[in-house]
């Protein structure tokens, strides 16, 4: 979608009233939720998944997500003996109905759940042109629907390939951390269905949070993170095979 110069300037007034939202505190929130006072994650912990796809078929359930498209989705990664250069990396339907058996031999095998990584300097909210996907004050990246143009430019700033264009709304879309859940004090539909524990919501302002905890004490990784976004996606028990 080209957006001319003209175009643009039209669009401004709606991005300063999306902002002006923002300020107000958009996202809508449960009573005495003060956003400030949290700073929401994930952690993923490796070693724990078994992919078994509950948590894609629990997002798309909560989220009413279209079919064929995903909020988040688990990819299999299967690394040959002799090299970790080049791993074979499958996502049948997002992983959603699990994985059926691998006819390679040898190496090793593992699942990686992928997400939007809520970065603190996301990309894709530098290249929106009306400032309808923001990051709020408690850390989420979110999508204001209202004022998505559906140009798709965040949709290719994105490095983690986390964005489609939803065909029913023709707007950007993607995780928003079950933001109408974790404000009422809930947490994610697909760390409430994890058999394994393999998902785990963080609070990074909260000091006595026990996951925060277990970030601060053990080795933990963000995907790619020569790109500086500041994921707050932490993955614990990472190979070095993974993109």
């Amino acid at each position: 979608m080209n957006i001319t110069r003209r175009r643009l300037l039209y669009l401004l007034p709606a991005a300063a009233i999306a902002w002006d939202s923002l300020i107000a505190g958009a996202p809508e929130a449960a009573p005495n939720y003060n956003m400030t006072d949290h700073w929401w994650g994930l952690l993923m912990d490796i070693t724990k998944c078994i992919g078994c796809g509950t948590c894609v078929q629990a997002c798309q359930a909560e989220n009413n997500v279209p079919d064929g498209y995903f909020r988040t989705w688990v990819e299999r990664y299967h690394v040959a003996d002799w090299s970790i250069e080049n791993p074979i990396v499958d996502s049948p339907d997002g992983g959603k109905h699990g994985f059926p058996p691998l006819e390679t031999e040898g190496g090793k095998s593992f699942y990686v759940p992928k997400m939007c990584n809520h970065c603190a300097d996301s990309p894709c909210t530098q290249v929106c042109p009306v400032g309808a996907t923001f990051v709020s004050p408690d850390g989420v990246v979110l999508v204001d629907q209202k004022y998505c143009l559906g140009c798709r430019y965040c949709i290719q700033a994105c490095p983690y390939g986390c964005r489609f264009l939803n065909p029913e709304t023709n707007t950007a879309s993607k995780c928003t951390l079950c933001y109408h859940r974790i404000n009422k004090g809930l947490t994610t539909a697909c760390c409430e269905t994890c058999p394994t524990g393999t998902r785990q919501l963080v609070d990074l302002k909260n000091p006595n949070d026990p996951v925060h905890k277990f970030i601060e004490t053990h080795s933990v990784q963000v995907l790619k993170p020569h790109l500086a976004t500041q994921a707050k996606v932490f993955y614990y028990g990472l190979d070095g095979s993974v993109r």
